[in-house]
């Protein structure tokens, strides 16, 4: 199916029948925002995300083409529908408690809780009307600022800031940076966050949950229909818990594991499979050793793994990587070691030659896990603020800002969980060294 990023460039008067109009025109135009809730594109450039997936099958059981419409702000997307730029937004939206004018949202699809977050070490309020002079700030037009808003009604003195050029994931890293001392968060956003900044605490829990849901114009109440439908038939068939668990699951998962856990693996798996990463480091010029890290960092050495995000096998192979990489069988220990060798050595060779080592493999292991046109954003930010773009150390610092919209919307390929490649690359580096403390030194004593 082609898929196709646009700016709003014009908009078009709306007509009643908007399912007859989508089908006439053969293109369903979805407004969302960049973010891991929403869209974005993955590292190999493919794009990504529960909203995404959501309309892309709900455009093809219309039969339609579907066109994504990236948008900055809530204000946006909700404009661009009122407007008919757009048929329908799915952007991570929370049906707010108030109406908002021209729009209307179709029936839930999952709901989620809010929740106060602050620094552990700081003081820890009970409810919001014990925030004293606290800094409490969210995202503009967001449901947590609506949520703010009917709290007031019974907190008079409830004063809270409204961001306008930021989401909830940034003034999440606000938090953890001590420059504000609240925000409010889903469960999803708080367990995404928590990973970079284990020291954010949820204060309190908030008293209802929230639903998320598409929204349409309320010009036309019977596209709603059609979008229950379409959801009605996710949640029998199971695809929509596959979908959110993919995603909302993820978010919550840890990837590490430790030095117990990975000496034990040495002694009962590696033995199986380390011909074969020793065999695919020779034809690829690789340290085995390195590919190896790499492949318990991937499945634990498990060649039937499979992730929720589809990769499958012992080097977690996507299906596109799989063909790039002549992987006929994933599931095959043997091919996916081979393939995964083949693989990062491709990757290797994109990261130009000038960068010396170790940083050039450190770049090479950021870019086979988030995708080479992510690491080259982070570099281009290192270099305008006076860094070393060939230095992993100076670059790994930028690399968690692609998350942020201030920085993403400066670089060519958008949003990325770029906190994700610092955490790979420093496991692989620490599996990479206990299997050189088991087995000798590395042939190339330059990685370190």
């Amino acid at each position: 199916m082609a898929i196709s990023a646009v700016t709003l460039l014009s908009t078009y008067a709306p007509v009643p029948g908007l399912l007859g109009q989508i089908k006439a025109l053969g293109v369903l135009r979805v407004v969302t925002r960049t973010g891991p809730f929403s869209f974005y594109r993955g590292g190999d450039g493919v794009p990504a995300g529960p909203e995404f997936e959501l309309a892309q099958r709900f455009a093809r059981e219309l039969g339609v083409r579907l066109q994504i419409m990236p948008l900055n702000s809530f204000a946006q997307i909700y404009a661009a529908i009122d407007n008919g730029s757009a048929h329908l937004a799915a952007a991570a939206l929370k049906i707010p408690r108030t109406p908002i004018r021209g729009i209307v949202f179709a029936p839930p699809y999952e709901r989620v809780r809010e929740h106060l977050i602050y620094l552990r070490g700081a003081r820890r309020p009970g409810s919001l009307a014990d925030l004293g002079d606290g800094d409490l700030e969210v995202a503009a037009d967001s449901a947590h600022a609506r949520t703010l808003y009917a709290a007031s009604q019974r907190i008079p003195d409830l004063v809270w800031i409204q961001n306008a050029s930021t989401d909830t994931q940034a003034l999440l890293d606000k938090v953890a940076d001590g420059a504000i001392d609240y925000t409010i968060a889903d469960s999803a956003e708080f367990a995404l966050a928590h990973r970079v900044h284990p020291r954010l605490r949820i204060a309190f829990d908030l008293p209802t949950t929230r639903s998320l849901a598409w929204a349409v114009s309320a010009d036309d109440r019977h596209f709603v229909g059609r979008i229950a439908s379409f959801f009605a038939g996710l949640r029998a068939n199971g695809k929509l818990a596959s979908i959110l668990m993919r995603y909302y699951g993820r978010a919550e998962s840890m990837d590490f594991v430790g030095p117990r856990d990975f000496l034990r693996q040495m002694q009962k798996r590696l033995p199986l499979y380390r011909k074969w990463f020793q065999q695919a480091a020779a034809a690829s010029g690789e340290d085995w050793r390195l590919l190896a890290a790499i492949g318990y960092q991937e499945s634990k050495w498990n060649p039937t793994a499979t992730s929720p995000t589809g990769a499958m096998g012992l080097m977690q192979l996507t299906h596109e990587t799989a063909i790039r990489a002549d992987v006929k069988n994933p599931d095959d220990a043997r091919q996916s070691i081979f393939g995964g060798a083949r693989y990062f050595k491709l990757v290797f060779d994109t990261i130009p030659a000038h960068v010396p080592e170790p940083d050039r493999t450190w770049f090479a292991l950021a870019a086979y896990n988030i995708g080479f046109g992510h690491l080259e954003d982070a570099r281009v930010l290192a270099q305008k603020a006076g860094q070393n773009p060939d230095s992993w150390q100076d670059v790994r610092k930028f690399l968690p800002l692609l998350a942020q919209p201030q920085w993403y919307q400066q670089t060519r390929n958008g949003y990325a969980p770029g906190w994700e490649p610092v955490r790979y690359v420093d496991n692989v580096r620490g599996y990479r060294d206990m299997l050189d403390w088991a087995w000798g030194p590395t042939s190339s004593a330059s990685l370190n």
